[in-house]
């Protein structure tokens, strides 16, 4: 299963690695390839996000718009998805053209399957206006599934020296059911940031549980904000929880 979408200009890109193809081979060159400002491309529930493939690309005829084709997909096992669709192109020099791909989720527009999270494939073609011609794959960029997590430092307020209980949950997005679900057995950092102070530091680190459930103790020292940090995997997104106050007296 898979969609195709196109649409206007959206996002910036970001660069990929270019693969062992030559002008020399092709007369097109691909002189870049650009995914969504260099961040992963993190999908939810809520099918409202969008990202913009964009690439400049040359030959010495010019491009021709009418042949040009930008994708992103994935296939593992029986599972295949592909966001695809045609470039808008504007020509920069007699040479040269600046070409983008829109993608934007709609609500009748699928999900991808949870199994098809991590590395996709990037497809780029093109044809000049003289018949030469590139098309292939052109490295891999990360598509993610959304992750949540919450905070709850208590008490509020606490005497200086006793304990402080910081629970929390890590969900992500689960693409086959439209829903979040607790993402179990993940290392989550506890991270401290004192009142007067903008960096956080790390504490400890601490395993979800069979649920996605977090918790642990720590003693009050002074105030300051408590939070989670979760760094992310290949297949699902990082994210940090809002700082929770404790008031120390």
């Amino acid at each position: 299963m898979g969609a195709a979408l196109g649409g206007a200009l959206l996002l910036a890109g970001s660069v990929l690695t270019a693969p062992a193809a030559s002008a020399a081979e092709t007369g097109v060159v691909i002189e870049k390839v650009s995914v969504n400002g260099g961040k992963s491309i993190v999908f939810g529930i809520s099918r409202t996000e969008s990202f913009t493939i964009a690439v400049t690309v040359s030959d010495d005829s010019g491009i021709s718009k009418d042949l040009a084709f930008l994708a992103i997909e994935r296939e593992k096992g029986d599972d295949y998805w592909s966001f695809h669709g045609t470039p808008t192109c504007t020509a920069v020099s007699s040479t040269t053209s600046n070409c983008k791909l829109t993608v934007q989720l709609e609500k009748n527009i699928d999900l991808p399957r949870n199994t098809l999270a991590g590395p996709w494939d990037v497809y780029v073609q093109f044809q000049a206006k003289d018949g030469d011609y590139y098309g292939g794959d052109w490295g891999t960029h990360p598509v993610k599934r959304r992750s949540t997590l919450g905070v709850d430092a208590a008490p509020e307020p606490v005497a200086k020296g006793k304990a402080i209980t910081v629970t929390g949950k890590l969900a992500r997005a689960n693409w086959d059911r439209y829903t979040y679900a607790g993402y179990t057995s993940q290392p989550v950092k506890l991270q401290f940031r004192p009142k007067n102070s903008s960096t956080y530091t790390t504490v400890k680190t601490v395993t979800t549980d069979s649920t996605g459930k977090l918790r642990t103790t720590v003693t009050a020292t002074q105030d300051g904000y408590w939070r989670w940090a979760f760094a992310g995997t290949t297949t699902t997104a990082a994210v940090k929880a809002s700082g929770d106050y404790v008031d120390v007296r």
